[in-house]
């Protein structure tokens, strides 16, 4: 009798989890109309440093990280036409991509899965909260690796390497039958962190920063991957701001780690990636403590990264657009020249991804000011949408706009020659039409 009363609680307890797993709702399309005509695979590997090392992004830093908030991620989204046409699309909850590490994994990806260079976009979140990469192509001499910030910086970047490609590897063994469909929303917490130029030097707010009547990019697109039967199964989506509201010694993905965070919160098997926008001059504000009496440093990147999520879900459902193919993509390096003669010229990647006639991604390396997304939006306008990235495929400083080169100020302090603007512009048309 003691036995059968221990078994009968258990018995109606498994019947109970029968009934609610039996009840539990079925996934609905957010477009059933949409015809799954893709393949996709999605893949996640933890970057998150395993020791505490040197930290990116802030010159001022006088000592290695201390602590961790939030893990920092590395995704891999593999997306296939009916053709069986592949992109291969790398987000990273880091600084930069390093411009040898992203030809390095791009050799492999063709010399393993057949995808050409053309066919590999990877982009940055660009958080300040990350570790030190190393940028240069040639291993460090022994004299440098007794620097501790060198060696951990050189040690932790091989590790990437071999992680990503594992990532992309999980990725392609992931490979199923998905839909696709795209919208945008906004978030409103990116502001233009240049002064304003316009105002007479005599002026009260002359010198003052941020500026909130300047040139902005508030716009938050999300592709969206389900199942045929409706499952979500990831989103990809982007904004154009500096991931700087940390200014601490913790590892963490900034408003844009919080961001993914919470999209894939109440979602088993969801992978939600971040692609940085072209967000050089812009920041979130309000930002650093004290400016909202009581709410901390961490509260407010929480706060912007919900917001930022909250104009994900909306992107997700409303009036969501079918994407289908098929896929084109273009990429090529053009040569930008320094004001000083001596430094070698750097080739600088840019690269055009058409979804069919529904999207078309242009893709800009380094840290890129907005200037560029509005112009390409606009000059590129027509019946496909226009999504524009920075922060992708390398890593090496500043890209001012001809605007910002006259009127000087930080963003244009890395040298480059006049008329960047034009080249970088002027290839990434030309790569639209020569896609279409």
């Amino acid at each position: 009798m003691k036995r059968l009363t221990w078994f009968l609680p258990l018995a109606l307890l498994a019947g109970l989890f029968l009934v609610r797993a039996q009840d539990q709702p079925k996934p609905v399309s957010v477009a059933p109309h949409v015809a799954a005509t893709w393949k996709a695979g999605l893949a996640s590997v933890v970057v998150t440093p395993e020791k505490f090392i040197w930290m990116a992004g802030y010159a001022g830093r006088d000592k290695p990280a201390e602590g961790k908030w939030q893990d920092l991620f590395a995704k891999a989204l593999i997306l296939e036409d009916e053709a069986g046409k592949q992109q291969v699309i790398v987000t990273l909850d880091l600084i930069g991509v390093p411009q040898e590490l992203r030809r390095r994994i791009a050799a492999r990806l063709e010399e393993k899965h057949g995808v050409p260079s053309s066919g590999l976009f990877m982009n940055a979140s660009h958080t300040h909260s990350g570790p030190e990469l190393r940028r240069r192509s040639e291993p460090p001499t022994e004299e440098e690796l007794k620097s501790p910030k060198v060696r951990d910086a050189w040690e932790y970047t091989q590790t990437l390497e071999q992680k990503i490609n594992g990532a992309i590897d999980a990725a392609f063994a992931d490979l199923r039958p998905a839909r696709l469909t795209w919208n945008h929303a906004r978030a409103g917490f990116a502001m233009n962190r240049r002064r304003d130029y316009s105002l007479p030097a005599d002026h009260p707010n002359a010198n003052k920063a941020p500026n909130p009547a300047g040139p902005v990019d508030q716009s938050v697109p999300a592709l969206r991957i389900e199942s045929p039967e409706g499952e979500a199964r990831g989103v990809l989506f982007g904004y154009a701001c500096h991931n700087t509201c940390l200014g601490a010694y913790h590892w963490c993905g900034d408003y844009a780690g919080y961001a993914q965070e919470y999209l894939q919160q109440h979602r088993p098997g969801f992978t939600a990636m971040f692609v940085t926008g072209c967000g050089a001059d812009q920041n979130p504000y309000p930002r650093r403590s004290g400016v909202v009496p009581g709410v901390s440093d961490l509260e407010l990147t929480q706060q912007h990264g919900r917001s930022l999520a909250n104009a994900v879900e909306m992107a997700m459902t409303a009036n969501p657009i079918g994407v289908t193919g098929p896929l084109r993509n273009a990429y090529e390096e053009v040569t930008l020249t320094y004001e000083d003669t001596k430094r070698p010229p750097h080739p600088y990647p840019v690269q055009v991804i058409k979804f069919g006639n529904a999207l078309t991604m242009v893709t800009l390396g380094s840290e890129v000011v907005v200037d560029y997304s509005l112009r390409l939006r606009k000059e590129l306008a027509g019946p496909a949408a226009i999504w524009v990235a920075g922060y992708s495929n390398d890593y090496s400083g500043y890209i001012p706009s001809t605007r910002i080169q006259e009127e000087g100020g930080y963003e244009a302090a890395t040298g480059w020659a006049r008329g960047i603007e034009e080249i970088i512009v002027g290839k990434a048309l030309e790569l639209n039409e020569k896609l279409k």
